[in-house]
């Protein structure tokens, strides 16, 4: 299968909520990202106020995966993937993207919040990539690991 990667625009927004809650580990429903105010307006309006940058990578008619990054913190926010696309690349080209946005946006630090447990995918993944721990924690009691441009 053809796989794309485009830029994020509003009208995903939809799609990317219906995966968050479809993803293998840390799937989080439409309702629990509503609790948390991330609504499909909040989150359209975001992107096309430019407060978050994203890239999305489709599987012909299908989107496989994104990814998001806030442009004032140098946050990545969220990487999500359908399980039927994880091990092709997918999430590390979406990761590399995003980054090089924010690179490109004058972050030379960039931070994500990710499980300490080792079991997890997400664990090993982000630090394969150069993602290290900074010792701290987050507001939802994630490791907080950052990438340093070099």
């Amino acid at each position: 299968m053809q796989l794309e990667y485009r830029t994020a625009t509003p009208q995903d927004t939809a799609e990317c909520i219906r995966i968050r809650g479809l993803t293998r580990e840390n799937a989080v429903s439409a309702e629990r990202l509503a609790s948390l105010g991330i609504t499909h307006d909040a989150w359209a309006d975001d992107i096309w106020s430019g407060a978050l940058r994203g890239c999305i990578c489709m599987a012909g008619a299908e989107m496989a995966g994104y990814c998001f990054g806030d442009t004032a913190t140098g946050e990545i926010v969220v990487l999500a993937l359908l399980p039927a696309y994880e091990g092709r690349g997918i999430g590390r080209e979406l990761l590399a993207r995003v980054s090089a946005q924010l690179h490109a946006l004058g972050h030379q630090r960039l931070f994500l919040g990710c499980s300490a447990d080792p079991a997890v995918r997400s664990h090993g993944f982000y630090r394969h990539l150069g993602w290290r721990s900074t010792g701290g924690v987050d507001g939802h009691g994630d490791e907080v690991l950052e990438l340093l441009r070099a």
